[in-house]
């Protein structure tokens, strides 16, 4: 990204309150995702109860979905940011104190709530500060900050937890990080407006409009949800659930390795350096996977990447009884992130392709919707079987269900986008 010195437009400015902010709560958020199950098995839960603990911050992410738009717009990004920032410090200390599994749950919640509102303020702020001809680029390096969190954030993980000899330590890196983040946001001027600190509307007799470029973007795509899921009901139907699909695979890799790497005796810190080496193969796969898909079109890197999970769910499933599980763990944790990485950005991609040009917001906010829906059904999917019957077995449920997803997109893709595309 760069600027001209005519337009107007602050860089040094955006990436401290922008990308940095964002940069903060993504290596907090990777640093806890790969710990919460293994907290919660050492705070005496099964290994079924353990995916269910951690499945919560994924349906807090997707229940925070539905307000969040109308929150971000109601007291604008910056402020937003801010109290996400302050509610998941919140729900990290109940994690860290947490004496039970049920307490912990409840903090994990909270983080998920959070994290949704912390999401689509980000993504509203960025959209407000950015001039239109150097956004594209930097939402998609926002995807890449992302990423470089969950790559970063699991080596802190296991560097505290090593230091400490405690799992629910970990959960003081991302208290660390949002604390960090909320007062970067209150430190730096905001490029748009020029202001510090928290920005309150003005009082008025009703709940003022939202004024900037991105509250109205994130308030279009949240208020119009169902309405939206009526009238597109179709492809959202067909299209969106090979989309929710994808997030399923994904979602279930984030809690069936850490699962397992208890189920094969990993301590925790092995355990999330394990997790963080696989995510900085994930990381370094993000901008090849735009490259991918520019060039061959999008199945090209859907279907890798889900047959890719597949496969690597199946293999985990079949190594449960060979002698060297905890070999096979690691290799399979680096295939699946080889896998995810092929298809970084697919969801957004598809999405972005698919929403009518007349009226984006609403349609992106429903595709978004959808994904959450197989994101945060995948954890539970994986708890569930793992209490009724084996975690292989539940390994083995998610590698068919990427079949499913697989023969969906190839059956609705080249229904609904032209050639070029596909």
């Amino acid at each position: 990204m760069t600027s001209t010195p005519n337009d107007g437009f602050d860089l040094r400015g955006v990436l401290l309150s922008g990308f940095l902010p964002a940069a903060l709560f993504a290596i907090g958020e990777g640093a806890i995702i790969p710990i919460i199950p293994i907290a919660a098995d050492s705070l005496g839960a099964s290994l079924a109860i353990a995916g269910f603990v951690a499945s919560l911050i994924l349906v807090g992410e997707l229940i925070g979905d539905v307000p969040s738009g109308v929150v971000v717009a109601r007291i604008g990004e910056r402020n937003a940011m801010i109290g996400a920032a302050v509610v998941s410090v919140v729900g990290l200390l109940v994690c860290t104190a947490a004496p039970n599994p049920v307490v912990l749950a409840v903090g994990v919640f909270l983080v998920g709530l959070s994290t949704a509102v912390f999401a689509l303020a980000r993504h509203a702020y960025l959209t407000t500060a950015i001039p239109l001809r150097i956004r594209a680029r930097a939402l998609s390096s926002l995807g890449g900050v992302f990423r470089f969190g969950y790559f970063v954030g699991p080596f802190l993980a296991a560097g505290v937890v090593h230091l400490t000899g405690t799992t629910q330590s970990a959960f003081w890196v991302h208290v660390v990080c949002c604390l960090g983040a909320a007062v970067v946001l209150l430190v730096i001027r905001d490029p748009a407006t020029g202001a510090r600190g928290l920005q309150w509307p003005r009082r008025a007799s009703r709940p003022a409009p939202a004024e900037h470029e991105g509250e109205q973007f994130v308030q279009a795509e949240s208020e119009g949800l169902f309405g939206t899921l009526r009238q597109h009901h179709r492809v959202l139907v067909r299209l969106g659930s090979g989309a929710a699909l994808i997030g399923a695979m994904r979602a279930g890799r984030q809690v069936i390795l850490p699962l397992w790497a208890v189920n094969v005796g990993l301590d925790d810190s092995a355990a999330a350096l394990v997790i963080g080496i696989a995510g900085a193969v994930d990381f370094a796969l993000f901008y090849t996977s735009g490259q991918i898909m520019d060039r061959w079109g999008r199945l090209a890197s859907a279907l890798p990447c889900l047959l890719g999970l597949s496969v690597c769910y199946f293999l985990l499933a079949g190594s449960d009884h060979l002698d060297a599980r905890v070999g096979w763990f690691v290799a399979v944790a680096m295939a699946m992130s080889l896998a995810n990485g092929v298809g970084s950005g697919i969801l957004m991609t598809l999405g972005a392709d698919l929403a009518p040009a007349d009226r984006p917001a609403p349609f992106l906010g429903a595709w978004r919707f959808t994904g959450d829906v197989g994101s945060a059904a995948a954890p539970l999917v994986i708890s569930g079987v793992t209490a009724v019957a084996t975690i292989a077995v539940a390994s083995g449920v998610m590698g068919v269900l990427g079949l499913v997803g697989a023969g969906v997109l190839l059956r609705y893709v080249p229904r609904y986008l032209p050639r070029t595309l596909r």
